[in-house]
């Protein structure tokens, strides 16, 4: 079935945080914005679209984004914010033999006694995050392995939640929004049953923690 001219600028805009976001507090120019979009448009819808179509099809969807932001109801959820500094973040590609060696990690990084350790498997790649103090045990570990990233002086910021956290839908997405619109580039995203941690560089560490401290009121 063919998309609408409404389904096309929606997906369009979907694209876009930022327009998402200036849809919602009504601050984005409908005519430049068709303007700027309509051969976009006009390609996925197949056939030539005029642009107060599309400015119809912006101003429907922003009141439908209104709508469902004015329904966000995120209860009776509570956090808190922890910060960690000094992560030191590394990517590689997945291969059995390194992941045998993990366990290695767990015994040696003390997260009791406030130490970062975070492992995410991929289907191709293996991701680390973990103190920089141990970043020679990581080194030891990685060597010989094909490196495809690697970052220092990271921090992470944990959002360590009381409540309904794990029921309540969007509370991540609020999140990475808040985060999206401060142009704050988020390295790795760690979600727990009532955590939700992002390691970002430090230069961006202040500017995140103002943002996540209300980002829940603000939405």
């Amino acid at each position: 079935m063919a998309e609408s001219v409404s389904s096309c600028v929606k997906r369009i805009v979907d694209k876009s945080p930022f327009i998402h976001e200036m849809l919602i507090n009504g601050i984005l120019s409908f005519s430049n914005y068709a303007s700027s979009i309509q051969d976009e448009v006009q390609k996925a819808y197949g056939k030539e679209v005029k642009a107060s179509a599309i400015v119809m099809a912006l101003r429907r969807y922003g009141e439908e984004l209104k709508k469902e932001t004015a329904k966000t109801n995120h209860g009776n959820v509570e956090y808190g914010i922890v910060m960690k500094t000094n992560i030191f973040d590394v990517n590689l590609v997945r291969k059995d033999d390194f992941i045998s060696k993990l366990g290695i990690l767990y015994k040696s990084i003390s997260t009791e006694k406030g130490d970062f350790l975070n492992i995410t498997l991929g289907s191709h790649e293996v991701s680390l995050a973990v103190s920089e103090k141990y970043r020679y045990l990581v080194d030891e570990l990685t060597e010989g392995e094909e490196i495809l990233n690697q970052m220092n002086d990271l921090v992470a910021l944990s959002l360590v939640f009381t409540g309904d956290f794990l029921q309540t839908p969007g509370i991540v997405y609020e999140a990475v929004r808040h985060l999206a619109w401060e142009q704050i580039n988020v390295i790795e995203i760690v979600s727990t049953m009532n955590e939700l941690t992002f390691v970002i560089k430090r230069e961006d560490s202040m500017k995140a923690f103002d943002v996540l401290q209300g980002f829940l009121r603000a939405s």
